[in-house]
């Protein structure tokens, strides 16, 4: 006491958390928030997760060089690394937001509301979602405060740290309570948007069985014995390139397709309006431009559907049409020349089943574009519902506005298949297989050269349509060492593939396909 009986006693210090119980407030908080917001969605959309949602804007905003390198280096699997990195990101930055609330919770709660609010922004401008999607990143912004702000207070107890007995047992009991719940929230989200498959609607469609088929393929249409692929592509094996974090989950019953725009007539078909008209099957051979040379982004299947013409027609296309606009569920868009959706030599279709069932749902169930000769940007729309004729200078569709080609058709390419490259063989007689595609031309012949030697014809497989892939296959005479074989196809209009080497943007890569391989 002071002479005048005031108390010097200084106020007891703020606590400081440790370090780990630091970080684990801000980890377990951005679990809590991130299945609230996941069970919220299930209400609404599974687009309207805002871990989703950014996931889907961060492939929006990369830039087209980027997306081309996920795509060539990871596959398939490109969706998968972006979550998982998103993941990680996320976790760390949660744990420097909770390390840097060790003295007071400010500094967390700013970087979870920061956090809310790039969610709700990323809902909000998803075309594919409405208003109400808001919702979802608002209920996980308002979860991560409030479990954020609560773990911190228990970590830091009644003036004890989290060491000490008691805060460390209420905090240890709150932090168990956040993971669970967090599970099972985000396990109710799950389920919950488990209703919204579309696989037994898939499943009610039953056979589609077309009232044109398609010619026979001819017996020796592939050399899959001598290391080709199969001709029909088994629709587990055909390749998929799309921007959907998630398969769209549409059912049947649900879906409907518009048509309007530079029309006379606007019309609406529901699924069952196309199910019930004679369906026509194609074989089209498809080809994602994102395909660089000797890729694997070359499919081929039997496709039964509706000529896209007739649908055309009976909305009526106006004169001055130029782009045919598609849109999917999902918001993604596409550009088609009105010219080649309408031509019926072509054959364009808006399919609903693949090789003899209806469409997977990674491949567009209930519909989705086929338009044979033309990359898969500009021709493949899947979980289609919209379809306008306009212009094009009225329209960019998604990949046009970063700076792809307007007109996409796609290239005569040729792709050995076996020997694999830097295989090792027995010297002598190697054989050397693969394909060839010229989409709406034809192949007219392949060639193989060993090293830098002459070129020598290969043997070519039946041709099926000038719409599908053909096979090849050849013999070399092989002394021991290292050796390099290449191939090149030449179509039926006379062009024969150059060797100049292109990458795929913005019209789809150039240049002869080339392995090395050993022989002993």
């Amino acid at each position: 006491m002071t002479a005048t009986g005031t108390s010097t006693t200084a106020p007891p210090a703020r606590t400081r958390l440790g370090i780990v119980a630091a970080a684990l407030c801000g980890v377990l908080a951005l679990l809590a928030a991130l299945a609230v917001g996941h069970l919220a969605a299930g209400f609404i959309s599974v687009n309207a997760s805002p871990y989703l949602a950014v996931g889907n804007g961060a492939i929006d905003l990369t830039p087209v060089e980027l997306k081309d390198f996920a795509v060539r280096t990871f596959g398939t699997h490109d969706k998968l690394v972006l979550l998982s990195g998103m993941a990680v990101v996320l976790v760390v930055a949660a744990a420097l937001a909770g390390v840097a609330s060790r003295r007071s919770p400010w500094p967390g709660t700013v970087v979870v509301a920061l956090f809310g609010v790039l969610g709700i922004v990323a809902v909000a401008v998803r075309p594919d979602l409405g208003p109400v999607a808001v919702l979802a990143p608002l209920a996980s912004l308002v979860a991560g405060v409030v479990v954020f702000r609560l773990l911190h207070h228990a970590a830091r107890g009644t003036g004890a740290g989290p060491r000490e007995g008691s805060s460390r047992r209420s905090f240890l009991l709150a932090g168990a309570g956040a993971l669970a719940g967090s599970a099972v929230v985000g396990v109710g989200g799950q389920l919950l948007g488990a209703t919204r498959n579309a696989a037994a609607s898939r499943e009610a469609v039953g056979r589609l069985v077309p009232a044109r088929t398609a010619p026979a393929i001819p017996a020796d249409a592939d050399f899959a014995k001598l290391g080709t692929p199969p001709f029909l592509t088994p629709n587990r094996d055909f390749y998929r390139v799309d921007t959907a974090l998630t398969v769209p989950q549409v059912r049947a019953e649900d879906w409907s397709l518009r048509i309007h725009g530079l029309v006379d007539r606007e019309k609406r078909y529901r699924y069952a309006d196309l199910r019930d008209r004679p369906l026509v099957e194609r074989t089209i051979t498809m080809t994602c431009v994102s395909n660089e040379v000797g890729g694997p982004y070359v499919s081929t299947a039997n496709f039964v559907g509706v000529d896209l013409a007739d649908l055309l027609a009976e909305a009526g296309v106006r004169p001055g049409a130029e782009q045919l606009y598609s849109s999917s569920v999902d918001g993604w868009t596409s550009g088609t020349p009105v010219a080649a959706a309408l031509d019926r030599g072509r054959g364009a279709m808006l399919a609903l089943g693949m090789n003899g069932e209806p469409l997977p749902l990674e491949h567009g169930f209930p519909a989705r574009l086929v338009v044979p000769g033309l990359y898969g940007y500009v021709s493949a729309t899947k979980w289609v519902v919209d379809l306008e004729v306009t212009t094009w200078a009225a329209r960019q569709a998604y990949w046009l506005r970063r700076g792809w080609a307007e007109q996409a058709p796609i290239k005569t390419e040729s792709r050995i298949d076996t020997p694999r490259g830097f295989q090792t063989l027995p010297a002598g007689t190697v054989r050397v297989a693969g394909i060839a595609w010229a989409q709406h031309t034809g192949i007219d012949r392949v060639e193989v050269r060993l090293d830098n030697g002459s070129w020598q014809p290969a043997v070519l497989s039946a041709q099926d349509t000038v719409d599908t892939w053909r096979m090849w296959w050849a013999e070399l005479r092989v002394p021991p060492g290292s050796h390099q074989v290449a191939c090149r196809a030449t179509d039926h209009g006379g062009y024969t593939q150059t060797q100049d080497r292109a990458g795929t943007v913005p019209d789809g890569a150039t240049g002869w396909h080339t392995i090395t391989f050993t022989a002993k």
